[in-house]
């Protein structure tokens, strides 16, 4: 397909010489660079995160999942004692 795009003229001398550099012609250089510019935009999106547990589909009773931190404090104390303050 044959089309017209306008360009700054900044923008149009990088193109040319970028062009020139990769040994292709202007309209394979915007063509190809085009190309991999609508690949990397296409990328799928990650399946969404589900958590999985051992048994049953909820945390257990007197589990906070978002204060992971409690969890390790109350097995300290259950297997170190309360300690002394």
């Amino acid at each position: 397909m044959r089309t017209t795009i306008s360009l700054d003229d900044q923008l149009a001398r990088q193109v040319r010489r970028a062009a020139e550099a990769s040994g292709l012609s202007l309209s394979a250089f915007i063509a190809k660079t085009l190309d991999d510019a609508m690949k990397r935009r296409e990328t799928p999106e990650p399946p969404p995160f589900r958590l999985v547990t051992v048994r049953g589909v909820h945390a257990r009773p007197g589990v906070d999942l978002d204060r992971p931190r409690a969890l390790d404090a109350q097995d300290d104390e259950a297997a170190y004692g309360r300690g002394s303050r």
